[in-house]
C-alpha cells in the first residue's frame, strides 16, 4: 500500500500515484509499459494475475525495473505531514526524510518497556510513564538486594526469596560438582586408556628386544663354537707339520 494522498501537501502529478492502490508511491517499481506501482501492491497482483492493471500487458515479476531517476526525485520532494499529526505533531517534511522523522516523532506510540506492561504511550511521554508503571522493577527497599516489581510489594519475603535463591544457587553448585566430576571421570578414563595402551606397546617392544637379544647370543654361540673348531684344526694341522 501507498501514503495515503490526504498527507501531502499541495498537488500531486497523477504519474506518482500507484496504479493499483492509487495512493502515492511507497517503494516503487515500475513495468516495462512505464506504469508504476507499490512494490508490495504489483506482488500482491501479480499472484492472481499476469498482465498490467492499466493496459492489461503481459507482464512478470523479473521485467519490474526501479522507477526511473527524474520521477523518484520527483517523488523524493513531495512535502507530507507526519502520521501522528492526529495525535499533536504538525512536523511537514520531504518523502525522503519521513520515515526517519517517524522512527524518532516524539508523538509516535511506542510500547512500555517494562515486561509485561501493555500500555502503548508516545514516546514523549514515556519516561514520566516509567515512573509510576506498574511493571517497572527496582532493588528491595529492605536490603535483601532483590529486584522486584512495584505490583510485588506486598506480597516480597526478603527471607524466602534469599531461601529461594539459595536453594538456586545450592542445585546450581551440585551441577556443576557433577559436571566436574564426571569431566574428570572422563579424562582419568582417557588417560588410562592411553597408559594401557602405552603399557601394551613398550611391552611388545621388550618381547622384540628379549628376541633380538636371543637371536644374537645364539649368533655368538655359533661364532665361538666355529671359533674352537678353527683353533682346534690349527693345532691339529701344527701337530700333522711337527711329525713331517
Amino acid at each position: 500500500m501507498g501514503y495515503d494522498i490526504e498527507r501531502f501537501v499541495g498537488y500531486v502529478n497523477e504519474g506518482l500515484l500507484c496504479s493499483i492502490c492509487r495512493d502515492v508511491l511507497e517503494d516503487p517499481l515500475q513495468a516495462p509499459c512505464e506504469h508504476a506501482f507499490c512494490t508490495a501492491c504489483i506482488h500482491g497482483w501479480l499472484v492472481h494475475h499476469g498482465n498490467c492493471p492499466e493496459d492489461r500487458q503481459m507482464i512478470d515479476v523479473s521485467l519490474l525495473r526501479p522507477l526511473y531517476r527524474y520521477m523518484k526525485n520527483d517523488l523524493n520532494r513531495l512535502q507530507l505531514h507526519c502520521k501522528n499529526r492526529e495525535y499533536g505533531c504538525e512536523m511537514v517534511c520531504s518523502l525522503e526524510s519521513i520515515d526517519r522523522h517517524e522512527r524518532e516523532c516524539e508523538y509516535s506510540q511506542i510500547p512500555c518497556s517494562n515486561a509485561g506492561c501493555t500500555v502503548q504511550i508516545e514516546r514523549r511521554n514515556l519516561d514520566g510513564h516509567l515512573a509510576v508503571c506498574e511493571y517497572r522493577s527496582r532493588e528491595c527497599p529492605n536490603g535483601c538486594g532483590y529486584t522486584i516489581l512495584s505490583a510485588e510489594d506486598t506480597q516480597h519475603n526478603c527471607v524466602a526469596e534469599l531461601r529461594t535463591e539459595l536453594e538456586l544457587l545450592r542445585s546450581e553448585m551440585i551441577c556443576r560438582v557433577e559436571e566436574a566430576k564426571h569431566e574428570m571421570e572422563s579424562r582419568l578414563d582417557s588417560q588410562r586408556r592411553h597408559m594401557v595402551q602405552k603399557e601394551s606397546i613398550l611391552q611388545n617392544e621388550i618381547e622384540e628386544l628379549k628376541s633380538q637379544m636371543s637371536r644374537m647370543m645364539s649368533d655368538v654361540r655359533s661364532l665361538m663354537a666355529a671359533e674352537r673348531q678353527h683353533r682346534q684344526e690349527l693345532e691339529q694341522a701344527e701337530l700333522e707339520k711337527r711329525e713331517l
